[in-house]
């Protein structure tokens, strides 16, 4: 019998992935709460973090994360494409 306690939490999961990758993407569109403490995470482990959010969201970024160079995207087809140059030029796959 598994007790409640003992299942893996989504955060507990996210945590372990973080860990585990070379590098995340934190999309700060909508500003979801758990994105800011994903990517704080993954830099204090030293892990590359891409940055990115839609242009109209943009503006409602937190400034904590301003001074970090977002791939700022208007539709899904630009931001594969700038997300896909910006793996090759800064993560040794």
């Amino acid at each position: 019998m598994r007790r409640e306690h003992d299942a893996i939490s989504p955060t507990t999961e996210i945590i372990g992935e973080i860990r585990a990758c070379q590098f995340i993407v934190a999309d700060f569109t909508l500003h979801r709460n758990g994105v800011y403490f994903e990517a704080g995470f993954a830099m204090g482990l030293g892990r590359t973090v891409i940055w990115t959010c839609r242009k109209d969201q943009m503006r409602d970024a937190h400034f904590d994360t301003r001074p970090y160079n977002h791939i700022v995207w208007e539709t899904s087809a630009e931001l594969r494409e700038k997300l896909a140059n910006r793996i090759r030029a800064t993560v040794q796959i």
